[in-house]
């Protein structure tokens, strides 16, 4: 069992990662799709403060990013709970959780048909720009055979778009010191329900790896090298190799900018928007300089709302909760459910046997967290 010093700090890298992801995805969001010069004339130091989108959605709305973040993270409670039936930790209970999330897109509040407490929460049932490949795989695994729901099979498409990567830090948070290729390939695993490409499962992978040496203590110099060694025993890692090596490089040579941010691309694709996310973060790494790497992530031509997230995971698992810019913490939709799952991950993973057992105890957790 962790110490208790150790432990708190734990619980401020989860609490940092998961907010520091949502702020990131809030700031983002309405400027996706706006060109990067445009956004410059408008914000010269780069975007800084939550802005109201498309669709009447306030300063601080969060997207389809962290909806789904999220559903991961209550997949992974899930499937801690799981484990009492002397089951490893089975990564198919994240799609049954993105299945859940599927529902908060299609339907216009809970239907009282599903279990645990997070697909209660009315502020979920809203569509926040929802990639296609996202809720059509998880439309078709639906459907299964003879109409039976079939969770933990792999998409059926050739995407590697963003979509994966953006909700793969979740992984990262579990505290299993020693299973860091277990994490890369759980992440890659969960991110191949919905996007099928080899780029799409490892650029997932390698973040969910990234954040799990961050939590444990390596700075992010050294977390990236342990990162490209495991990313570069995988088959087909050149494309995401490529990308994180051009990401540092940049970071040591070219001055922090737009220009320099779409070198790496527009963020639309996996490894793209990983890149950029570990480009701010290099450019800005220190604890007072997280909103100027938040600035820098979000303020290109492209997927800004993924890559603003990306950013926001790696800096918050660095630094935890306190280097968090109060003036967007206060105000980034649906923080109170947030740090209730952080908090919860890490109960679940710290103190779970005192929670739930196959022999006991038997506490109402397992309402909140159903093992399935």
């Amino acid at each position: 069992m962790m110490q208790r010093r150790e432990e708190e700090q734990y619980r401020s890298r989860v609490r940092g990662c998961l907010l520091g992801g949502a702020i990131g995805d809030a700031l983002g969001g309405p400027v996706e799709f706006t060109d990067g010069r445009t956004i410059v004339a408008e914000h010269p130091g780069g975007l800084r403060i939550f802005l109201a989108g498309g669709n009447n959605w306030p300063p601080g709305t969060v997207t389809d990013d962290t909806q789904m973040t999220l559903f991961a993270v209550e997949g992974l409670i899930r499937a801690g709970v799981r484990t009492d039936r002397g089951l490893g930790l089975t990564v198919a209970v994240t799609q049954h959780a993105f299945d859940r999330w599927l529902d908060t897109q299609q339907l216009p509040g809970p239907s009282g048909k599903r279990d645990g407490w997070l697909q209660g929460e009315q502020w979920l049932y809203a569509r926040r720009a929802p990639g296609n490949t996202c809720l059509t795989a998880l439309t078709e695994a639906r459907k299964g055979g003879d109409g039976i729901p079939q969770f933990g099979a792999q998409a059926n498409n050739d995407s590697k778009g963003c979509g994966g990567v953006m909700r793969s830090a979740p992984f990262g948070l579990l505290p299993y010191e020693n299973n860091a290729d277990w994490v890369f390939d759980a992440a890659a695993e969960s991110a191949g329900y919905t996007h099928g490409h080899p780029t799409g499962k490892l650029a997932s992978g390698a973040l969910a790896v990234l954040v799990h040496h961050i939590v444990h203590g390596a700075d992010l110099d050294a977390a990236l090298d342990a990162t490209q060694r495991i990313l570069e025993e995988k088959e087909h890692h050149e494309e995401t190799t490529a990308a994180l090596t051009t990401a540092r490089e940049l970071a040591a040579s070219a001055a922090p900018g737009v220009e320099t941010v779409e070198r790496l691309g527009g963020g639309w694709i996996a490894e793209e928007a990983l890149a950029i996310g570990v480009y701010a973060a290099l450019a800005r790494p220190e604890p007072g300089q997280f909103l100027d790497a938040l600035a820098l992530a979000v303020t290109h031509s492209g997927d800004s709302d993924s890559t603003g997230a990306i950013c926001g995971n790696i800096l918050g698992a660095l630094h935890g909760e306190t280097a968090l810019p109060a003036e967007l913490v206060f105000a980034v939709e649906g923080r109170g459910a947030i740090l209730q799952l952080a908090d919860d991950l890490v109960l679940e993973f710290t103190r779970g046997t005192h929670l739930h057992g196959e022999y006991g105890p038997e506490t109402a957790w397992r309402n909140r967290y159903p093992g399935w």
